[in-house]
């Protein structure tokens, strides 16, 4: 026994050892600050400072430890091999590798030959830790191995996902002749995720039959979900079939490899049956099955496991209760979905990403950029990547650059923006917010921008009527080796049509199949008799639509009926607007373009009746609407509108252009005629714009419309460019018009 010194108020005393010492029981300020008259105390002599040092290491004081090494280093006592192994796992649980390299280090200076015991305790800590590295230096300097130490290795390689060398010493560790522990198993499968990985995951699942382990029901599971991630569900089923516990885990693996391989119908076959074998479930289960529900659209099955959940008292759980939100947004069950949402205590940010990508879905993009101002208010806001790029998308169609480019500010600040769909969104919303400049600006910061960015850009000069710059970025796109999606080609076809590249166009349909292997679509069939119809080519048009692989689809008919009342062809459009309106009773262009073509040939009696026809099928055309953004507020005007502050004023600016009004560009007499051009929203917008400017000549009034300008609205602001040298830009349904000087940047094609 030894005498040791001890601080604060307690007295030397003699501390008896014994077998069963209580180490955690031995206080942490115990010292070695021996009296003067000490001797060097023998190995045998150690053991009270040992214990202190174990007493340590189970407080996690390493720090003290390392102190305490000084003092015995002083006094002459060695540190057992029980001290340092109780060390290295301190060091393990706190994550402490450099606190784990001194001790390591120390180690091999006071032992000469440690066991392979104490060596697997190093090992395992460098694992735990993260430093590969030393445990492979560590593992080859080894003289003896065992079982323990292949299986710490093993383990290491595989949670790296290093499969070739985990496979590589499980063979060897088999030719040793070392029996595996089944965690081993377990940890080698969960390691298997791809489809390159099944060869190797066959040889273990063989392995583990021949080892008599099928009957382990973990290394079952493990075995089934490896199969799933690696897409041999026939494997899966037949290992699950076979089980003889089915443990819920392996359900619910089984039941996610069906969904992610698009059969859903197979994985809710699964969880019925999990229902009638009485099989105990876990909120993951719900999880699952709402979204097998979900890609199905499934909603009266969804609503019946809904009720399930609302029996045994899982609403409020947000594991539960978020993938019932996102359940009813997929099943456009909106009100549900925010009953729901409700539901749940305490939202998470995947919670509240859902129902404001709900909102942008149901076409509230207001109403998600309310709830994301008030998420954002709160000190402790959950929001995440995906919570941004539904915000942007709302911004992109609200025109708002204002909110648009502080949300933006704030993403950056936090580390939101999402490397792949976020950056596009982005520049979708600058690109339709009139800012290309913005929009530049973001494509250029990207390192390596995607098939998605890409697409966006050339779409954002498409929309902008930039048709060169559109397909010179496709050309540059090409030629960076990326190759181009079904959506790419929409928006260089766009880009043609807006300009009335008609070759251009033709060429571009041509090599889509035959160069890029990109099967063309309807919707790029329709872009093509866009272009024939915008350039006046009707005959063309209606012949490609014959002999197009498609039957003509509504949009193929609307957009051949916009051609033929822009080139006044009555006849074509006569056909046109009885296609559309059998293809499509419900959508109002079959009725108002053939309406406008009748009453510019003087036709009354066939304006009428189509009239007559719309009115009894009870449609109304949609309430044009226009808005412009003053001061950080947007002001937003209908036609006719006079519920503005400043409406006597908006009118009295208008009225200041009578005198085109009368003139021979509108070639209008008729005072109800005038009335009516000059109520017309985006009119109200621009007068207001002009009246926002407060004389700065040098101010653009940017106005955005929900439909396509009317050619007597493009007249004039065309005219109000000219008279007040403002710079007018009008964002429509279809494009951006720049009018400056009394032209427009569209070339009057549009």
């Amino acid at each position: 026994m030894t005498i040791i010194t001890v601080q604060s108020s307690y007295s030397p005393s003699r501390v008896p050892v014994t077998k069963t010492a209580n180490f955690n029981q031995i206080p942490s300020w115990v010292s070695l600050k021996s009296s003067t008259s000490s001797a060097k105390i023998s190995h045998k002599q150690g053991q009270v400072e040992n214990l202190h040092l174990v007493s340590l290491s189970k407080h996690g004081k390493l720090n003290e430890a390392f102190e305490f090494f000084q003092e015995m280093d002083k006094a002459g006592v060695s540190v057992s091999s029980y001290s340092y192994q109780c060390l290295f796992e301190a060091c393990r649980e706190l994550r402490s590798l450099s606190h784990g390299r001194l001790l390591h280090d120390r180690m091999r200076m006071g032992i000469e030959n440690p066991s392979v015991l104490l060596q697997n305790c190093v090992l395992q800590m460098y694992c735990e830790c993260g430093s590969l590295e030393d445990a492979d230096k560590l593992f080859d300097e080894m003289s003896e191995l065992n079982a323990v130490s292949r299986t710490t290795m093993i383990s290491a390689y595989a949670e790296q996902g290093l499969l070739n060398k985990a496979v590589g010493l499980f063979s060897r560790m088999l030719e040793s002749g070392d029996k595996p522990p089944s965690s081993m198993y377990t940890t080698l499968l969960k390691s298997l995720v791809n489809p390159r990985a099944l060869d190797v995951g066959r040889q273990i699942h063989a392995h583990v039959i021949r080892a008599g382990l099928c009957s382990n029901a973990s290394i079952e599971t493990g075995i089934v979900n490896m199969y799933v991630k690696c897409g041999w569900l026939v494997g899966a089923m037949r290992v699950f079939d076979q089980m003889a516990v089915k443990k819920p885990v392996a359900w619910t693996g089984l039941m996610v490899g069906y969904t992610q391989a698009g059969r859903a119908r197979e994985a809710l076959k699964l969880f019925v049956d999990l229902v009638t074998e009485g099989v105990e479930w876990d909120s993951f289960v719900f999880s699952v099955v709402l979204k097998a529900c979900a890609s199905l659209e499934e909603l009266n099955l969804g609503k019946q496991i809904h009720a399930c959940v609302a029996k045994l008292g899982l609403e409020s759980e947000v594991s539960v209760g978020t993938p019932l939100v996102d359940f009813y947004i997929k099943c456009s069950s909106f009100e549900s979905a925010c009953r729901a949402f409700q539901e749940i205590r305490e939202p998470n940010d995947v919670s509240w990403s859902a129902i404001i990508s709900g909102y942008c879905q149901m076409s509230q993009f207001e109403e998600a950029v309310k709830t994301f101002k008030s998420l954002r208010s709160k000190k402790a806001a959950v929001l995440n990547s995906f919570t941004y790029t539904s915000i942007f998308q709302a911004c992109s169609v609200l025109a708002d650059c204002n909110i648009g480019g502080q949300v933006h500010a704030d993403a950056i600040k936090r580390s939101l923006i999402g490397s792949q769909y976020g950056e596009s969104a982005l520049i979708t919303m600058y690109s339709k917010c009139g800012c290309l400049n913005d929009a530049h600006e973001v494509f250029e910061s990207m390192d390596n921008p995607d098939i998605v960015a890409w697409t966006a850009f050339i779409s954002g000069h498409a929309y902008y009527g930039n048709a060169s710059e559109a397909l010179r970025l496709f050309e540059k796109m090409v030629s960076c080796g990326m190759k181009p999606n079904s959506v790419t080609f929409i928006a260089v076809l766009n880009a043609c049509s807006h300009a009335g590249l008609v070759e251009q166009g033709k060429h571009y349909l041509d090599m889509m199949l035959r160069k890029y292997n990109v099967a063309p679509t309807i919707d790029h069939y329709d872009c093509m008799i866009d272009i024939y119809a915008r350039s006046g080519l009707l005959e063309e048009a209606l012949k490609f639509m014959k002999n197009m692989p498609f039957e003509p689809d509504a949009m193929s008919w609307k957009c051949f009926l916009s051609g033929c009342w822009t080139h006044k062809n009555l006849e074509l459009g006569n056909i046109a607007g009885e296609e559309l309106r059998q293809i499509d009773p419900e959508d109002t262009a079959g009725y108002v373009l053939p309406f406008n073509l009748y009453t510019w040939a003087g036709k009354w009696e066939e304006a009428a009746e189509v009239m007559k026809l719309m009115n009894e099928r009870m449609l109304k055309k949609e309430l044009s609407c226009s808005w412009i953004q003053e001061k950080g507020k947007i002001h937003r005007f209908i036609v006719g509108d006079k519920h503005h502050p400043q409406t006597q004023e908006i009118y009295e600016k208008l009225k200041e252009f009578d005198g085109f009004m009368e003139g021979d560009m509108f070639q209008c007499s008729m005072t109800e005629r005038r009335e009516q051009l000059l109520d017309h929203s985006e009119r109200l917008a621009i007068a207001f714009g002009l009246i926002s400017v407060n004389g700065n000549a040098r101010a653009p009034i940017k106005v955005f419309k929900n439909l396509r300008a009317c050619p007597d609205c493009h007249e004039f602001a065309k005219h109000v460019s000219l008279v007040t040298g403002h710079e007018i830009v009008i964002r429509d349904s279809r494009r951006f018009h720049h009018f400056k000087e009394g032209k427009c940047s569209c070339n009057d094609y549009w």
